[in-house]
């Protein structure tokens, strides 16, 4: 079989397997968030944390839960670092430095997972099961809470409340995360990943010496770092290392996992606004989206340009022989169209365009199919861009899902969109400018300034993989991708629920013959125009700068 062929049928394959699990998870998440019910764990953990499930919140105090939770997080998370080598289970590793500790805890809360350290050089079993592996847990839960808020506005009137953000929290933890969870964690268990709480062992190698092994509880961190779009791995290789993937047939149920919840949560969109079509018009644009990169990764990395290449069977530089090409750039799509982050590759080794697609993917703002929750949210605030254009060309107030867009909705939809650009651009332009970041770039040139671009992209869009040839972890890197990862997560957070509030005060407005239909193919194509045209403008003179330039000149 030709690698191309295996390629197409992985993909088939996927599709299927996604195809089989969209209506029953996506009814499944709209039962969960539409419920009044409350499960007994449920209630117990209400009481523990002193909320009060039935209460209804308007925006700025959804806000404040989201934030004041996620604070908790951080500070949580850091003084677990900090006190590592005084805790059990440490597997003798010192304590994480102070900048390091804050650049993970930022990190792993705002669900990004960058990782500048080695996982299994620096991570006790303390820190990766009671530290990290919670937050993929509840990172997650948050960014879905925040869509579901955001997707209930347009099924209510003049009420002004999201719905509760603690329970919205504590379904989304329960309901969903665990039970999936658990199950994907057997499957992995099953095809070879490894979950245990074994110490360091030292093994002998191939002509000689030796070398340290540890183990861990890796597949319970590995299905929650796929399936919450998370990302970080347990080993610094991630997701090429055998322990944490270790043949086609995992590795392509951890695809699996990672597009699961974004794309079923389009059903969940479609059931609670009273309209599956709406769902299935969004679906569309992030299926064409995804398979769209997906073939011109393929199509990238399965050139030929020598004998090398020639005999490879295309560019398997940094590449695992264990998935190809094809499980490789599937992979690599999945997770930079996603906030997952997750590695199989060597993204810095790809081809110069290979490199630009997964840095592109994620500036399109991760939302074919995004992240868990922050995918959603991101394509509903395209769509709103998608029909205030419709609205100036025709010349009509806009409207989506019986909801007027005015001067109010359009600031906020604005600056949410403009907030990760100027994120990523400026800080860039910073580390290249000043020459001790500078100093940690591997390489020069286009691939060099690809290397820090890739690294702020990450970092401000959540996602959390690298161009591994740039030295990270150092202060200047370790404290501004902190910063970046922190406002890159809560910032438009701000904005979508202060739009989600502006358009919970509305009334319906009534359907007529001028109301743009946007379940219909026409806005799928209308709304895939928006994201690139508007993706386009913003980044295109930075990407001409490092991956054209360097894919260009190869």
């Amino acid at each position: 079989m030709s690698p191309v062929l295996a390629g197409v049928l992985q993909m088939l394959a996927l599709v299927a397997a996604l195809a089989l699990a969209y209506r029953p998870l996506g009814d499944h998440m709209a039962r969960v968030y539409s419920s009044t019910k409350h499960l007994r764990i449920e209630r117990w953990i209400y009481r523990a944390i002193g909320a009060d499930p039935a209460t209804g919140m308007r925006w700025p105090a959804y806000l404040r839960g989201v934030l004041a939770f996620s604070a908790v997080g951080v500070l949580f998370l850091y003084a677990l670092q900090r006190l590592q080598g005084t805790l059990p289970g440490s597997l003798g590793f010192a304590s994480i430095d102070p900048d390091q500790a804050f650049n993970t805890a930022a990190s792993f809360v705002a669900n990004t997972n960058w990782q500048s350290y080695y996982g299994e050089q620096a991570m006790g079993h303390v820190v990766q099961t009671g530290g990290l592996a919670v937050q993929n847990f509840v990172s997650a839960a948050v960014g879905m809470a925040v869509a579901v808020a955001l997707v209930r506005v347009f099924a209510r009137s003049r009420t002004g409340e999201l719905g509760n953000f603690w329970a919205d929290l504590v379904r989304g933890t329960v309901r969903v995360l665990l039970p999936l969870s658990v199950v994907g964690a057997l499957v992995l268990v099953a095809t070879g990943v490894i979950q245990n709480f074994s110490g360091i062992h030292e093994v002998g190698q191939f002509g000689g010496g030796t070398q340290q092994w540890n183990g861990g509880a890796v597949a319970s961190q590995e299905v929650i770092k796929e399936l919450g779009t998370n990302g970080g791995g347990y080993f610094n290789a991630n997701s090429s290392h055998p322990f944490e993937n270790p043949d086609g047939l995992s590795n392509l149920f951890e695809i699996f996992l990672i597009l699961l919840i974004p794309s079923a949560m389009t059903r969940t969109f479609g059931r609670m606004v009273g309209s599956p079509e709406q769902g299935y018009a969004i679906l569309a644009t992030m299926a064409t989206v995804w398979l769209g990169f997906t073939a011109l990764m393929m199509w990238t990395e399965f050139s030929h340009h020598g004998p090398a290449f020639d005999l490879a069977g295309g560019a398997m530089e940094g590449k695992e022989t264990r998935f190809g090409i094809a499980g490789s750039s599937v992979f690599a799509v999945a997770t930079t169209l996603t906030s997952t982050g997750a590695v199989n590759s060597f993204h810095s080794s790809y081809t110069g365009l290979g490199g630009g697609i997964t840095m592109l993917g994620m500036q399109l703002g991760e939302i074919a199919p995004g992240g868990v929750g922050s995918g959603l949210y991101g394509m509903l605030i395209t769509a709103i861009v998608a029909v205030f254009l419709a609205g100036l060309m025709v010349g009509r107030t806009p409207e989506y899902l019986g909801k007027r867009i005015g001067t109010r909705e359009i600031k906020f939809t604005a600056c949410y969109i403009l907030v990760t650009p100027a994120l990523v651009l400026c800080f860039t332009a910073a580390a290249v400018a000043l020459p001790t970041p500078a100093d940690s770039m591997t390489n020069t040139g286009a691939h060099g300034f690809s290397e820090i671009l890739y690294a702020y992209t990450s970092g401000a869009n959540n996602n959390g993989s690298a161009f591994a040839g740039l030295n990270a972890d150092t202060q200047w890197f370790n404290t501004t991708l902190g910063i970046v990862m922190l406002l890159g997560r809560f910032l438009p957070m701000v904005f979508v629920l202060a739009l989600a509030g502006s358009l919970a005060r509305q009334s319906p407005v009534p359907v007529t013959a001028g109301t743009l239909g946007t379940q219909k193919p026409i806005f799928s194509g209308l709304l895939l125009a928006t994201v690139v045209v508007v993706t386009g403008l913003t980044y295109f003179p930075a990407l001409a700068l490092g991956p054209l330039a360097e894919g260009l000149a190869s």
